[in-house]
């Protein structure tokens, strides 16, 4: 969920990605270390920033990855020193095997095509949902300040003003009055307070079921982890349990928060002592964030013509609504929330 402010026009992407697909494939053609296959290079995914991904396949029988990151909008140096930094921790990460930083290219180890998101079910979530938190508590025992950029209040801000940039005024189509404002503020106050308060640790930013790999052997493989900060302690786990894309039962996530929260004590993390606090920040953390998601997903939608995310946003705005309702600092926003759907244009949006 990488964000930029560049607004380019689709036809001009669409022109760039054709220049930029000659320009990698030139470079992974001048590559001889990897026995490359050159003409098996095939589109492997792609995700909401302007990165792409190939797979292409070795003479050995091998399949790797070839990462299109455009300098100007993605950071390929910080998606390597993140990749050094959690196989150090012994985690499960693509071993970055050829760069180009100057045009952003890179040439990862290929972590396979099941996604969690491809094979979650009520039988296999339990077991999958268990290794991730593993995981998770093991990169966070081994945070350091100083490593990772800060994931201080203005960060937090900037992410939470994409709501009524881009949720209010672009989709809604309200311009909210000064009184409004002065809502969203005081419950945004709250928010960064509750955030700040919180421990601080490695964060990966999208620690969800689109960026964990299923894997054989050391589950789960980790990727899209270049945006990562030192940050609320929190912030992964709600990623992972009240995920955008993957929604369950209130009690299945409890559960799981719980049994995190069991996992993180006994490894030293610095969770607060009784459950009833820890789930409080967990679930404010829950609202920032869906917060901001409601405004990336409407903006990759109007700015950068990406339309899947749309249908999302019930789910992520269904988060922010019962959160809300659960807390009395909160409330206000949720009157808020419907204020600004009795006053917005009827323009049929579907979803």
């Amino acid at each position: 969920m990488s964000s930029t402010d560049n607004q380019p026009a689709n036809s001009a992407v669409s022109e760039e990605k054709e220049q930029r697909l000659a320009a990698l494939k030139a470079w992974l053609g001048g590559l001889s270390a990897h026995s490359i296959e050159l003409d098996t290079l095939r589109p492997a995914s792609s995700d909401a920033s302007f990165r792409q991904f190939y797979r292409i396949d070795t003479k050995d029988g091998r399949s790797l990855i070839a990462m299109d990151a455009p300098p100007a909008t993605e950071n390929s140096a910080a998606f390597i020193k993140m990749a050094n930094l959690l196989k150090s921790i012994n985690l499960t990460v693509p071993e970055v095997l050829e760069q180009n930083l100057e045009e952003g290219f890179l040439v990862v180890t290929d972590l396979g095509l099941h996604t969690y998101a491809h094979v979650l079910n009520l039988d296999t979530a339990h077991h999958l949902y268990l290794d991730a938190i593993d995981a998770l508590v093991l990169m966070q025992a081994q945070s350091q300040p100083d490593v990772l950029p800060e994931y201080d209040r203005a960060f937090l801000l900037r992410e939470l003003n994409l709501f009524p940039e881009w949720y209010i005024n672009k989709h809604l189509g309200v311009t909210l009055t000064e009184a409004q404002t002065a809502t969203l503020n005081k419950v945004f106050d709250h928010l960064l307070a509750s955030a700040l308060a919180q421990p601080q640790v490695y964060v990966h930013r999208d620690f969800h079921s689109r960026n964990l790999m299923w894997m054989d052997k050391g589950n789960p493989g980790i990727v899209d982890f270049q945006d990562a900060v030192y940050g609320p302690i929190t912030y992964d786990l709600v990623s992972l349990l009240r995920d955008a894309y993957v929604q369950w039962d209130e009690e299945m996530v409890l559960d799981w928060a719980i049994r995190y929260w069991e996992k993180a004590k006994r490894a030293g993390l610095p969770v607060a002592p009784d459950i009833d606090s820890f789930y409080r920040d967990f679930e404010w953390m829950g609202v920032q964030r869906h917060l901001k998601i409601l405004g990336i997903f409407t903006r990759l939608h109007y700015r950068d013509g990406k339309d899947n995310f749309l249908g999302d946003i019930p789910t992520v705005m269904e988060y922010v609504r019962k959160t809300c309702h659960r807390y009395k600092e909160l409330v206000p926003l949720l009157r808020l929330l419907d204020e600004l759907e009795n006053t917005a244009p009827q323009v049929g949006y579907t979803f």
